[in-house]
């Protein structure tokens, strides 16, 4: 597998990833961004790939322990090697499992009940209206079977702690899907739509739940990627690139 080394987050992180299928984008970066966190605290990744979102997480919050979840052993593998290079081995691990598998993650140490946090970033592409790419692993990494979000969310719930945090991200046309699924266990919901433009349609929603908490939604006001002009927006680089923190992560 042919790969690139490649900076983020302002040269914060440097990443190792495949030159051809999924590479690291704005998506791991803002999951980043929306998950709290503080320093003994315990979280996990589920869809890890090379480790973005995770490690972006664990470079931020000094002390938090991370464990990245990956079921493509190849990109799993990428991710322990991420962590080694950026210093972040000794509160980083990765394990190789379909987030899915319960057996399997507590084969793997994650036992029920016993983590303050999950973020995921799952395959969220409908398949019956997106062209669904030739790459093995882009496809994985892209394209959701029905029902998959609704198994991410109960494993989520299994190993959260009681009042742990959940936060993903998805589609912003199937808003109504995540809520609907989050109902299943999770309350005191928030999301905030990422734009493309400030003219255009959301393109994402973050959303932060907290297990067992009671039903609520607020709306949080949405971060917009480029200016008029196409131009990143200066709120997106203080994001993207200079490490910063959205509303969702400053709540917990």
């Amino acid at each position: 597998m042919d790969t690139s080394d490649d900076a983020v987050l302002g040269g914060r992180l440097v990443l190792r990833q495949p030159l051809k299928g999924h590479r690291v984008g704005h998506d791991a970066i803002l999951l980043a961004a929306a998950t709290g966190g503080v320093a003994h605290e315990h979280a996990v990744e589920f869809g890890a790939g090379v480790g973005a979102a995770g490690l972006a997480l664990a470079r931020r919050v000094p002390g938090l322990m991370a464990t990245l979840v990956e079921i493509d052993p190849a990109l799993a593998a990428l991710a322990a090697h991420n962590a080694e290079c950026n210093g972040l081995s000794e509160r980083v691990r990765t394990v190789t499992a379909d987030a899915e598998d319960r057996t399997a993650l507590a084969a793997a140490g994650l036992m029920p009940g016993t983590f303050d946090r999950v973020l995921m970033n799952p395959p969220f592409n409908d398949p019956a209206r997106s062209t669904v790419s030739p790459d093995a692993r882009r496809r994985l990494a892209h394209v959701a079977d029905p029902g998959l979000l609704w198994r991410w969310l109960g494993s989520a719930a299994a190993l959260l702690k009681p009042d742990g945090v959940l936060t993903l991200i998805w589609r912003a046309d199937a808003r109504d899907e995540v809520l609907a699924a989050l109902r299943e266990g999770f309350g005191g919901a928030a999301v905030l739509p990422v734009l493309p433009r400030p003219d255009a349609a959301a393109i994402r929603i973050l959303v932060r739940a907290v297990k067992g908490a009671s039903p609520g939604l607020r709306e949080e006001p949405g971060l917009v990627l480029n200016d008029a002009a196409g131009r990143p927006s200066a709120a997106a680089e203080a994001i993207l690139r200079g490490g910063g923190v959205l509303p969702l992560a400053a709540d917990a």
